[in-house]
Order: C-alpha cells, then structure tokens, then sequence
C-alpha cells in the first residue's frame, strides 16, 4: 500500500502588520490548496468550503509543506476542530534548515532545482483576495503546491536540493530522505463520520 500525501499551502487574507502580531494564528485564510497522491489531484478550498478539506487531511498518512509546521498547520489548525499536529507532517524548509542551519526561500530553491520559480508572492495574493480575485488566488496556491511536490520528489530521488541566493553559486543542500515516507500510525481523533 502506498502512503496516502497531501502537499498544501495556504494563502491568507491579511498580512502580520495588519494584525498586529507575528502569530499565523491571527492572520485568516484565503484559500487552502492541496495535492493528493490518492486522486493525483489538484484541489482548492476557501474558508465555506473546508468542511470538505477536512475528511482529505483526516485520511492522509503525511502532509507536506513548505514553512508548513512554523505557519500553514498553527493556521489551519485554528479553523479545524480536531488537532492536525497529529498528522505526520514534513516541512522541506525544516528539513533544509536542521541541514544549513537557516532558512532558504521556496523560490530560490525552486529556481535551482526546478528552473523555474513562483509565480507571484504572498502579499500580491493578499491584494487579490481585497480584490475579491479568488481566482487568482487559487491559481497561486495551486502553483505553489505543484512547486512543493516537485521539490519534494526531486529531494526523494535525489537525497539533495539545490538553492542559490543573491546571486551566487548554485548550492546543494544534502538531504536525508529515508524516513520521510515511514508510515507512522498516529492517534488521530477523526471529526467527521466515514
């Protein structure tokens, strides 16, 4: 049996300075977009809809992310009912930090491991969702999503990612990948009926 991945992201409504604080738990969501290794799919959900992203995570072996453990599960975890810390999860930028000590941009990582980079920012979708373009919002999130996936699959085959910043040489960064796929069975609390 495979293990059953979710990789997402989540885009926000407002920004730190707005609310005063530099806790994701007081910033709001936008839109949540995901891939599921079970469906092959893309998804998105904006806030009405999270009654359906619910049962997605809940069945999930693993959640992958980018920043994820720091911002994105403290953020959707004020949403959800239950606690999605009980998920595995596995946040590349964690990964590449215990390796190089610090923390590296998913577009500088992106742009030398994929060639290619994001393409907008999280403030421009701040600005869209007061513009009322979900849809840009959405076509975003899921763009940084497929980035998040590839990352992690070429980290997978390659047990490395490559980074450059500010111009410099292009970097690698040595990765130990063999436990990233280790089903561990958690005491999930399931909210919904199955």
């Amino acid at each position: 049996m495979s293990i059953r991945k979710i990789v997402f992201d989540i885009e926000t409504k407002n920004i730190f300075e707005e609310v005063g604080s530099n806790d994701p738990k007081d910033l709001d969501i936008s839109v949540v977009s995901i891939y599921n290794s079970v469906t092959d799919t893309f998804e998105s959900f904006t806030e009405d809809q999270f009654s359906k992203l619910w049962p997605i995570l809940e069945q999930a072996d693993m959640l992958i992310g980018y920043n994820s453990d720091h911002f994105d599960i403290p953020l959707l975890n004020k949403y959800y009912p239950g606690d999605l810390t009980k998920i595995k999860s596995l946040d590349i930028m964690r990964e590449i930090r215990s390796v190089i000590g610090r923390r590296i941009k998913l577009d500088y990582v992106a742009a030398s491991t994929l060639g290619r980079t994001k393409i907008s920012h999280g403030l421009e979708a701040v600005r869209w969702w007061k513009e009322g373009k979900i849809d840009e919002i959405i076509k975003y999130c899921i763009e940084d999503v497929r980035i998040t996936k590839d990352i992690y699959e070429y980290a997978l085959k390659n047990n490395k990612l490559l980074y450059k910043e500010n111009g410099g040489p292009i970097q690698e960064i040595k990765l130990d990948t063999k436990n990233w796929e280790k089903i561990e069975h958690s005491s999930m609390t399931y909210t919904l009926p199955f």
